[in-house]
Order: C-alpha cells, then sequence, then structure tokens
C-alpha cells in the first residue's frame, strides 16, 4: 500500500519556494552581478531542462497529435507588417505615473492592487482572515519586524462597490481608470503620492534593420505574423486543403511597464503558438466529439459584465451548444488546452477558462478564452484561446496585393448571376496612366451592393471612387461598365479564419512551481516539489552508499542502463549524508531514486525511492530499472510498481 501523504500540513508559503528556486537556480535574475534589468530572468539547469520538458509535451500533445506543421519564423520584423497587423496602433497598454517621482506604474495594475490591499485590510478587520499557525509564530520570531498599519473596515457598499470593480476590471478603458483612481483616491503605495492620467504605451520594443537604419522594425510580441505571412505556402505544403494548423515554439517580447511579479511578467520569454485555419462557413472540428465530455470551470462575459466572478462548471459540449463558446473549433481547443495543463501538473481546482469581455477583447479576435491559473499573485491567464477570424490574411492581402486565400474546387459546378465591371483599358490607361491598376482594385475589391450603387451612378454621366490613401477617381461609362451576367462557378475561393491557442510558457512554468511545492509535516524546512516524472528535470536520482572504487562498475552500469532508456538520471556520490542528498533532490523535483548499497555489491540488488511518499522498494538492479523506466514514461503508476517490487525492510548487506 501507498503512503498516504499529507501536503496541506503547512500553508503555502511563496517565500519558502522562492528560497528554494534561488538556491537550485532554476532560474535568476539576468545580468544580476551588474544589478540586473526588470523582467528578465536566465534559467539555470533544472529551469531550463522543466521547461524543455514541457516544450517537449506540448509538442507531443499538439503538433503531433493533431499533425501541425511546425515552423521557425525571425523575431526582427520590418515595421511595416506590424503596421498593417495594428500592432503599431494597437498593442498598447495604459500607464500612470507618480506626479512626484515619475515612478511609471500600469494603470489596470494599481488599481487591482490598491483595492485588493483594501479587500485584505477590511477582511482582517472584521476577523476573517486566516489564523496564524505556530510556524507562522516562529517565522515572525526569525524575520525582522515590520512595522504594519492597523487593519481597516470598510462600509459594506464600499466593499461590493470595490469586488464589482475587479470583477469588471479587464472591461476598462484608459479614461474609466483614470476616473476610478480620482473617484476611490487610489495612490502610489510606494509613496502614497498621487498619479497622473492614465496614457497609452506601445508594448513593442523598436529597432531597424540594416547600417543606416533605413528599415525600421520591431522585435515581434508574438509569433502569429511568420504563420500568416507564409500562408500561401503552408497551404501548398498541404495540398491546398483546410483545415490545417501550423504551430511555432519561440522567443517573443514586450516592453512590459512595470514587471514586477517574477517570470508571470516579463519582457523576453518563450511562445508556444498554434494558428488553425477553418472554412469561414463550418468551424465545426472532426475530433469535437472526443472532448465534448470534458468539464471546465468557466468564466462567461455576462457574469463578469454584471460584477460577479461566479465559475460554471459546465461541459465543452453544452458550452458549445448554448453559443456561450463560439464554435466547435474553439472550444475543441480550449479543451485540448485543459487537458494539456492538466498533464503536466496544474491542479485543476486552481485552473478556470475567462472569456473576454468587449473592451479588452484584441483589435482581430470575435471570441476569446483565457486559461487562467491561480497562483500566489492570483488568477493569471497562461494561455489565450482566440478566435482571429479573418482578420490577419485580409490585411495582409489587401496591403500587398498577395492573396492569401483558399481555392476550393466545386464537386458541382454553381451558377449565379452577379455584376460584373469590364474596363475600356485603353481608354483607362490614357486617363490614369500608373493609376490604372489602382483603379481597378478599388472597383474590384467591391461586393454586389457596391457595384450595383457604382452602375447607378455610372448611368447618370460620372462616378467617383476613393482609394485607401484617400485620393479620388472619377469615371464615365467611356471607362468603365457594368453588366449583370450569368456565371458558372467551379471554383470557390475564400479566406479562412484562424483559431489561435497562445501559451505563454513562462507564466505555466511558474504555476507549476507553486502548485508542485509543500513543506513535510514532519519538518516545515524539508520542502519538496512534486513535479510529475512527464516534466521533471531529472527523473532519476542514483545515490552510491559509499565512495569506494568497489561501487564504480555498479552505478557506472546503472547510469548506461538509465540513458539507453531514454531516462535522465544523475549520479549523486557527495560525502553528504543519503538523507540530505535525498532532501536536496526533493527540492529539485526529482521524482525517483536508486540506492546502491554494499548488498547491491554482494547480490546484484538496488532500492527505488518514492519522492513524496519517501517509500523504498527492492529487487533486482535490471527489475528496479524496468520498473522505473515504465514509471517515468507514465505506464504504470506507484501503486503498480509497489505490486512488482517487494518493500524495502531497511536491511542492508554490511561491509
Amino acid at each position: 500500500m501507498a503512503t498516504a501523504v499529507n501536503k496541506t500540513a503547512h500553508p503555502f508559503d511563496k517565500q519558502r519556494l522562492e528560497t528554494v528556486l534561488n538556491r537550485r537556480f532554476f532560474y535568476a535574475p539576468a545580468f544580476e552581478i551588474y544589478g540586473g534589468v526588470a523582467g528578465l530572468y536566465d534559467y539555470g539547469p533544472p529551469g531550463s531542462a522543466l521547461q524543455a520538458n514541457i516544450i517537449a509535451e506540448w509538442r507531443k500533445h499538439f503538433i503531433v497529435e493533431e499533425h501541425m506543421l511546425e515552423l521557425d519564423t525571425t523575431i526582427m520584423t520590418p515595421a511595416p507588417v506590424f503596421e498593417t497587423s495594428g500592432h503599431v496602433a494597437r498593442f498598447a497598454d495604459w500607464m500612470v505615473k507618480d506626479t512626484k517621482t515619475g515612478d511609471v506604474l500600469r494603470a489596470d495594475h494599481l488599481v487591482k492592487n490598491v483595492l485588493e490591499a483594501r479587500l485584505a485590510s477590511d477582511k482582517e478587520a472584521r476577523g476573517l482572515a486566516a489564523q496564524p499557525t505556530k510556524e507562522d509564530e516562529k517565522d515572525k520570531k526569525k524575520k525582522k519586524k515590520n512595522v504594519k498599519a492597523a487593519p481597516i473596515k470598510l462600509p459594506d457598499e464600499l466593499v461590493n462597490e470595490y469586488e464589482r470593480i475587479l470583477a469588471k476590471l479587464d472591461d476598462y478603458s484608459g479614461p474609466e481608470l483614470g476616473e476610478l483612481c480620482r473617484k476611490h483616491s487610489i495612490k502610489n503605495p510606494d509613496t502614497d503620492n498621487e498619479v497622473t492620467d492614465p496614457v497609452q504605451f506601445n508594448l513593442m520594443f523598436a529597432s531597424s534593420i540594416g547600417p543606416t537604419g533605413q528599415h525600421p522594425g520591431y522585435l515581434r510580441p508574438e509569433t502569429a505574423q511568420g504563420h500568416f505571412l507564409n500562408f500561401s505556402r503552408l497551404l501548398d505544403y498541404n495540398n491546398g486543403r483546410v483545415p490545417f494548423a501550423s504551430a511555432q515554439i519561440g522567443r517573443s517580447f514586450r516592453n512590459e511597464i512595470s514587471p514586477r511579479a517574477g517570470l508571470l511578467r516579463v519582457r523576453e520569454f518563450t511562445m508556444a503558438e498554434i494558428e488553425h485555419y477553418v472554412d469561414p462557413e463550418d468551424k465545426s472540428h472532426p475530433r469535437f466529439g472526443e472532448v465534448r465530455h470534458v468539464v471546465l470551470s468557466l468564466l462567461d462575459r455576462h457574469t463578469q459584465s454584471a460584477g460577479s466572478t461566479q465559475l460554471v462548471k459546465m461541459s465543452v459540449g453544452e458550452a458549445v451548444d448554448k453559443g456561450i463558446i463560439a464554435n466547435q473549433t474553439l472550444g475543441y481547443f480550449v479543451a485540448r488546452i485543459y487537458m494539456f495543463l492538466l498533464k503536466i501538473g496544474i491542479n485543476p481546482d486552481r485552473l478556470r477558462f475567462r472569456q473576454h469581455m468587449a473592451n479588452e477583447m484584441a483589435h482581430y479576435a470575435t471570441d476569446c478564452w483565457d486559461a487562467e491559473i491561480q497562483n500566489s499573485y492570483g488568477w493569471t491567464e497562461c494561455v489565450g484561446c482566440a478566435d482571429r477570424a479573418a482578420y490577419d490574411l485580409s490585411v495582409h492581402t489587401a496591403k500587398t496585393g498577395h492573396p492569401l486565400v483558399v481555392r476550393q474546387a466545386l464537386k458541382e459546378p454553381i451558377v449565379i448571376e452577379k455584376e460584373v465591371p469590364e474596363f475600356n483599358k485603353k481608354n483607362l490607361g490614357k486617363k490614369f496612366l500608373k493609376d490604372s491598376a489602382v483603379v481597378q482594385q478599388i472597383v474590384g475589391d467591391m461586393n454586389e451592393t457596391q457595384l450595383l450603387n457604382l452602375k447607378e451612378q455610372l448611368s447618370k454621366g460620372t462616378a467617383t471612387i476613393t482609394s485607401s490613401d484617400q485620393r479620388t477617381f472619377e469615371l464615365t461609362a467611356e471607362l468603365l461598365t457594368i453588366e449583370r451576367k450569368t456565371i458558372k462557378q467551379s471554383v470557390r475561393e475564400f479566406i479562412p479564419n484562424v483559431i489561435e491557442p497562445s501559451f505563454g510558457l513562462g507564466r505555466i512554468l511558474y504555476a507549476l512551481l507553486e502548485h508542485s511545492f509543500w513543506c513535510r509535516e514532519q519538518d516545515i524546512e524539508r520542502g519538496v516539489l512534486s513535479l510529475p516524472p512527464l516534466v521533471a528535470p531529472t527523473k532519476v536520482l542514483i545515490v552510491p552508499l559509499s565512495a569506494k572504487e568497489e561501487f564504480d562498475p555498479l552505478v557506472a552500469e546503472v547510469s548506461m542502463k538509465l540513458r539507453k532508456a531514454g531516462v535522465f538520471s544523475r549520479v549523486d556520490d557527495s560525502n553528504t549524508s543519503i538523507g540530505k542528498r535525498y532532501a536536496r533532490n526533493d527540492e529539485l523535483g526529482t521524482p525517483f531514486g536508486v540506492t546502491l548499497d554494499f548488498a547491491s555489491v554482494a547480490n546484484r540488488t538496488m532500492t527505488l525511492r518514492e519522492r513524496d511518499t519517501t517509500a523504498q522498494r527492492i529487487g533486482d538492479i535490471d527489475e528496479v530499472i524496468a520498473v522505473v523506466t515504465e514509471l517515468v514514461d507514465g505506464t504504470i503508476n506507484w501503486a503498480q510498481a509497489c505490486e512488482r517490487l517487494p518493500a524495502y525492510d531497511g536491511v542492508q548487506a554490511v561491509e
């Protein structure tokens, strides 16, 4: 029987976790010996391995299983690309400044932090805060005493108003955030100074391409545009068929206003993004039936607009059927995101999907759901899943003249009647010269209603059309005629819609570390990271009990056999006690350990230790290696391993 483990004996302590992560070098501030730069971090060996393992599982779960087309596009991007996509004009956050110090703060974060602090103070004043434990009291004695303001009780109506504001905070515009600061006397909490009205700040890092700077550019804030600009090639690679998806894992950059939340708000980070192209007239998904039973915690836009954060448990199938989630393909990916996050170790009780409200919706999206993971900083968006409609492909087509479209042969030709413009190109060229192509493009882009209107104007003598740069052109019947014709259409041409799941891997990694951390019931100083074997940086620790030479061949054999089985292992032959060696690797999240003692030398037996329970089993070296390989692969669990290997009674052979 597996030993029960109490992981909640001690309340979560972020400071203890940060101490462990710093001591074991999961990550650290970049350029630390130069004083560091806010929002930039370097990953150490365990952090790098953890991220690599998350990415490896992401590739299996999405790219391999969904037959996606993987890309690797450039980070440096010419300015016209982001001007066309709308990022130059719209990719911004609202910021305020301290009126005396000039410190810059993100407006929505300022409102959130101040109001949450006031609500926490009110809760403490009402006696609703959690009572301190004995361990908390011990910690207080160890730490330097801080002067803390007395808790303040708020009027009930103000508590309700603060809660309503926080529930719909993402829906406030910049001016509305400024009004909230004035109405509720929200100041810089670090200085107690007033702040300015919010102004927009573009989050992209500007740069230039070439030695003379003649080509302005930006570091990409997302990988998506690299997908869209290569759409024609991807479509051709996929034999001209939709639906299909492209995927990319790579670095992105955002010049965050005031990054203060560790890995949750950084200026350089790794993203994993999918662009799934679908027929706008059919957003069903062939595998939707496989996930429609998956139950999610949903927070829709209507609930938030009403000032509530009440979650609703609902299956993906029901949410799509009721129109809460826009379509099957969007719902399919929401479910697959949920399944991935659970697989790598995210606590499902601390995971929700929140729908974007009107004001926060990206300029390209028609519906969007964020996978938010609860942690010590609150609910944090870690994955966005948006229906980008045809926005991106449409604007790049219009800008470049390169048609990013699907041409689909119809099984049966369609006979339709439509208005068809015909130019007298000789007369057109004489009158407009090089602008002839512009005139033809304007008319060619018109829909049926616009062509009928233009036809009516021409019947009266002249008609005026306007280009995108606001130039006007006057047309007559000598230049253009529009006639209604019967056309046999054998090819359907359309711009596909895009469903985009976008993952912030650093945020997921940090949330996973918080969800995995706990301290042993009998000793709060012994921290443990219960990372699943699937993503743990090191899978198996090899612990020789002695440094004598007779152990060397066995250590080499076990290490080699684990390596051949594809199991990443490390040898700890330091001169510290075996207990300290295991405790050190519990902090690193290593799920299993094998110990080689003098009985191993004599009898070729080896013990296997499980991290969370510290339970140990024993068996022949090759059998233990076979069991631990299956544990790491996920084909068996610890209870099944215990059925294969007898318990270790603690007796070992003496020298």
